[in-house]
């Protein structure tokens, strides 16, 4: 009896490739309702199917991230304003050449906190030298959003001990584009701030936070609080820079208050070195 269905063959219509053949002769697509409804870009994006796009967005990184076996992340935040400290010193030259007071003060502030670029690439690869010559199951990955400044330094110091480094980018008005040491096949971009704050904390098993700002600040108290609610399991949260931290913050105002309790400091830990947050997170999983 002749085979009726190759188990292979794909079942479902080419709908990508009629998209593609629709695209290269140079047509726009307009809605069409004779085509497939899962490849309709103006069907799918209508305010009605949002609820789709949720579930899209959820399960594409999901499944990329399980095919390649990242299970386990380190999640770094901080500025992404903060420059690698060569850059900063050339914009500090360029800056008093010009002669521009406002441009030399704000060159100025970016090296003096270039310190941390060299600082969170540096604990990127003891993570990634750690995890290298571990089983897939005890690896730990470096996860951050994607962009420049201290999100670039963490993804480059795994990038640069051969590691596999994830990045969650973010459709932005300005857009953000990923910065270069993102491995290629776990690199994403979203739309929905939502979607992706719950994929920093799906395969999250530590976070550790630079010195940042309203973004930084945004993730931080994110994780905080699911911690603090039980919502997430306790992982180590770690605060770099104990002198930016406690000038950010005076956590005792909110003790004295009884908005928080004391134990609830011990939700984080600050620390100054790569190796001192590295052996925070050792610590917390007994490593």
């Amino acid at each position: 009896m002749d085979q009726t269905q190759d188990l292979s063959v794909n079942r479902l219509a080419d709908a990508w490739a009629e998209l593609q053949a629709h695209s290269n002769q140079g047509y726009p697509l307009h809605a069409d309702a004779n085509r497939l409804a899962f490849a309709d870009p103006e069907f799918l994006l209508r305010r009605e199917t949002r609820g789709i796009r949720f579930q899209l967005e959820l399960l594409k990184p999901d499944l990329e991230q399980q095919e390649q076996g990242i299970e386990n992340t380190i999640v770094v935040f901080g500025s992404a304003r903060f420059p690698p400290p060569e850059q900063a010193s050339a914009s500090v030259k360029l800056a008093e050449e010009s002669g521009d007071e406002e441009a030399l003060l704000l060159a100025r502030r970016h090296a003096r906190n270039a310190h941390y670029y060299d600082q969170a690439r540096l604990f990127a690869r003891l993570v990634a030298t750690y995890s290298n010559h571990r089983p897939p199951s005890e690896q730990l990955f470096i996860c951050t959003g994607g962009g420049p400044g201290i999100m670039e330094a963490a993804n480059r110091g795994a990038q640069e001990m051969g590691a596999l480094t994830v990045g969650l980018n973010i459709v932005l008005p300005h857009e953000q584009s990923s910065n270069p040491y993102i491995s290629p096949s776990v690199n994403f971009k979203f739309h929905y701030f939502a979607l992706r704050k719950m994929h920093f904390m799906m395969r999250a098993k530590a976070l550790v936070a630079f010195p940042g700002g309203f973004g930084t600040l945004d993730e931080l108290f994110e994780v905080i609080t699911l911690v603090q609610t039980g919502k997430a399991k306790p992982v180590p949260i770690v605060l770099f820079g104990t002198e930016y931290w406690k000038r950010l913050f005076n956590f005792d105002v909110l003790i004295e208050e009884g908005a928080i309790s004391p134990d609830d400091l011990k939700l984080f830990q600050y620390v100054d070195t790569p190796q001192a947050g590295w052996d925070a997170i050792k610590d917390f999983y007994h490593l």
